[in-house]
């Protein structure tokens, strides 16, 4: 924290997160509380993160917010919920009496600079590494401790989730006001050396249904969802959190696949139907399945969220092999040294039988870039100055 006499700044990072056991269906949308539990997994951040800088001072005429260099408007009330929820954790836990008392006037506005290291709504979870990250860096500025997954949750569902490392999960909670919707970790990021994610780059343009639109309808129109949060969840829940504590990688690369065909397919019995995969993101699910007969085993296992970018699971010594089988099948376009981004990644020779089962017909050009990443931990507070987004002016560093 940098704290001079009319300036208090504060910088963390978050991280996005990739739902195994999947999250659709509001059951309360103003408080955000959902109509089945869900389970992630935490992705790492030297790979994918939010950084966010928050300060407030005397001198501060009106809240701001920046997303990623641009202003943006502070009024979004899911924004507002987050702001006014750490406000009032603050004055709670000043039990409400002398403002002077504490280190700072909450009553001073609070400027808010915000960046991605990656792209912005386009399927890899932004919105829950943005929220995590805004809840965490306001309540390190105003002192406050605690449950913060809860307040999270209400800036948007998932990112209560990105409040902790490894694997979590989000109990969807009985409680009409939500005080039982929170997120816990089942193992931390250090269970599971091994594990390995790659996320697969088909389009980094926004979607054409956004998340929260998309599961409204949901919910209004899909009896199979109905069916997939009361019947099915809890159990799917449980054998995944056995999965992961056993680190049994069959059992959870196959629950993994079959959690997102199944969410696809209550996005397909929504009314109208909704699209989130595109013929690229099919050709990836033959293809993993395509590899894992060919092997005899699970070897790597896919899942999507609410838009066509593959995350594929694997074991580290699985990567290079899937990855050139990945380059093979969508031979990459001439900007080929980025098309590989992240953890390195081994060369490997693929046998002639591999590539005579598996690759079929390469598309080239289909993907954009392949990122390799691996579980990590939860929001971290930068203590290094120089890393602040915004300048000693309260305004973001450059701007000027």
């Amino acid at each position: 924290m940098s704290e001079d006499k009319t300036l208090t700044m504060v910088t963390c990072t978050a991280p996005a997160n990739m739902a195994v056991i999947k999250y659709w269906g509001k059951r309360d949308s103003d408080l955000i509380l959902p109509i089945n539990s869900s389970l992630s997994v935490t992705l790492h951040q030297d790979q994918l993160k939010t950084t966010t800088t928050a300060a407030i001072s005397r001198d501060f005429k009106e809240d701001r917010l920046w997303l990623n260099g641009e202003e943006a408007d502070v009024g979004h009330p899911r924004l507002q919920s987050c702001l006014r929820e750490v406000r009032r954790l603050a004055r709670k836990r000043r039990g409400g009496g002398d403002e002077d008392a504490a280190p700072l006037g909450l009553a001073y506005k609070v400027h808010i600079a915000t960046e991605n290291n990656f792209p912005t709504a386009a399927g890899l979870a932004s919105s829950a590494a943005g929220y995590a990250c805004l809840v965490y860096a306001l309540a390190r500025l105003y002192g406050v401790e605690g449950e913060l997954s809860e307040v999270a949750r209400q800036g948007s569902g998932s990112a209560c989730r990105s409040m902790f490392g490894g694997f979590v999960q989000w109990h969807k909670g009985e409680r009409p006001d939500g005080k039982d919707s929170v997120a816990q970790q089942v193992a931390p990021e250090t269970h599971w050396p091994e594990l390995r994610i790659l996320v697969l780059v088909v389009s980094a343009e926004k979607k054409q249904v956004g998340s929260t639109a998309g599961m409204q309808t949901s919910v209004d129109t899909s009896p199979l969802l109905k069916h997939r949060a009361e019947a099915l969840v809890p159990e799917r829940i449980a054998h995944m959190v056995q999965h992961i504590r056993e680190r049994d990688f069959e059992g959870f690369g196959q629950l993994t696949m079959r959690d997102s065909n199944q969410f696809h397919a209550t996005c397909l019995d929504t009314f109208p139907p909704i699209f989130y995969l595109n013929d690229v993101s099919r050709r990836i699910i033959a293809l993993a399945h395509r590899y894992n007969a060919h092997h005899g085993c699970t070897k790597v296992a896919y899942t999507f969220d609410a838009g066509p970018n593959a995350v594929i699971f694997a074991l580290a010594d699985t990567v290079a092999e899937f990855v050139e089988v990945v380059r093979r099948s969508f031979p990459p376009a001439p900007n080929g040294d980025r098309f590989l981004q992240g953890l390195p990644v081994g060369s490997a020779s693929l046998a002639e039988e591999l590539l005579s089962a598996v690759v079929l017909e390469p598309v080239p050009g289909a993907l954009q870039y392949i990122l390799h990443t691996k579980p990590g931990p939860g929001p971290q507070l930068l203590d290094d100055p120089g890393q602040h987004l915004l300048g000693a002016d309260g305004l973001p560093r450059g701007s000027a």
